[in-house]
């Protein structure tokens, strides 16, 4: 027998393949098991209008219960989507896996680029515990950065080109040390917030100074999700914020639900 041999057909070699062949096994098995602990039991449609729900092929994981430093603690898997409010809107045929259509405002009807998670409805913190995304003028120590545009005063135009409000304040991240919203006072009277990520700020001596926004018209402004507190925004307004611009681009128009050829 060759060297590192245990019989004449079975060597170390072989060995540490088939502990490897072993534990590769499981850990796929750990993955998809632990995977499981979010989304899960699946949901099935079915042709009458009712939903089924399904564990797939391998059993639903035990609760395990993670503690948070903030935001207290939350068990998964968990049947807290089990209370979800329904969306608003109906299936467009009545066939297995037909899209939903919105049945009321469909920028907050919570269907395609409209849709949210429910995340907790507390503000987000530091790892200091501080609040994380503030007006700039509750923050000392943050400063827009020096020769960009300064966006307050300025008013937001929508993608009609028609104004809908004024910026009135710059909203930061302090842990991330960006700009994470625009505070707008609507036409009517309203104060509600602008994600960045869907504004553009234009400082420019033909066009102006002026907030563009695409995703949504000038008058859709007044309707924005509002938010409780005028110096903090919970991570569910902020889902809720962005989902309405996220909306905006496939319902803020008729048009942009048509092919584009």
């Amino acid at each position: 027998m060759g060297k590192g041999a245990i019989t004449q057909y079975v060597d170390v070699a072989q060995m540490v393949l088939y502990v490897f062949w072993v534990f590769f096994a499981g850990l796929i098995f750990y993955l998809i098991y632990e995977s499981k602990r979010e989304g899960f039991p699946l949901e099935s449609d079915r042709p009458d209008g009712s939903v089924k729900r399904e564990p797939g092929i391998l059993p639903m994981p035990r609760v395990k219960t993670y503690r948070t430093q903030f935001h207290g603690s939350f068990d998964a898997p968990h049947d807290r989507d089990l209370a979800e409010p329904p969306v608003a809107g109906e299936r467009a045929a009545p066939a297995t896996g037909m899209p939903f259509e919105p049945t009321g405002n469909p920028m907050t009807s919570g269907i395609g680029p409209g849709a949210f998670t429910r995340r907790t409805d507390a503000p987000d913190r530091t790892a200091e515990g501080e609040i994380k995304i503030v007006p700039l003028s509750q923050a000392p120590g943050f400063s827009l950065v020096e020769g960009d545009p300064d966006p307050r005063g300025m008013p937001v135009v929508g993608c009609d080109n028609e104004p809908g409000g004024t910026v009135t304040e710059v909203w930061i991240d302090r842990s991330e040390h960006m700009v994470r919203f625009l505070e707008v006072r609507t036409h009517g009277g309203r104060q509600v917030m602008l994600p960045i990520t869907f504004a553009r700020v234009i400082n420019d001596r033909v066009v102006g100074r002026e907030v563009l926004v695409r995703s949504i018209l000038g008058r859709q402004l007044e309707d924005v999700p509002p938010i409780r507190n005028s110096s903090q925004i919970t991570l569910l307004e902020e889902e809720k914020v962005m989902a309405y611009f996220g909306a905006g681009t496939l319902f803020a128009t008729p048009g942009r639900r048509e092919p584009l050829l």
